[in-house]
């Protein structure tokens, strides 16, 4: 199931991102140099960057994925070279959709923009 993911969007110097220490247990998903999503509260005196934008995000829903059903659905709908170390983040577009990957050894977290999260969880089917 698909389901909406509470996390803190984060944008900061990268030296700031990455000197942070971040949540315990948390996924640190870097989007761009200056930019990361976190998935869990980050307060905001916790990014040594005095213009840090660092706001609750509810703009993605998320699901976590066996790695072989994971893996046969990438293998189908993924053009571009899936990283092979775990764990490892990318991001690309899957299946048409817009989507944030966070790898493991035996499961695939798929992150997608809420407004796509029906169409990932058809797609999944």
């Amino acid at each position: 199931m698909v389901e909406r993911l509470n996390a803190t969007r984060i944008v900061a110097a990268p030296a700031a991102i990455d000197t942070a220490v971040w949540p315990q247990g948390a996924l640190v998903l870097r989007l761009a140099p200056d930019e990361v999503l976190v998935t869990a509260p980050v307060i905001v005196g916790g990014v040594d960057d005095p213009h840090a934008i660092v706001e609750r995000e509810t703009g993605f829903s998320a699901v976590w994925v066996d790695n072989s059903l994971a893996m046969d659905f990438l293998e189908r709908e993924c053009d571009w070279e899936l990283p092979r170390p775990r764990p490892a983040f990318a991001q690309g577009l899957v299946a048409g959709l817009p989507l944030k990957l966070w790898f493991e050894q035996d499961r695939v977290l798929m992150v997608v923009a809420s407004p796509f999260a029906a169409d990932l969880a058809e797609r999944l089917r």
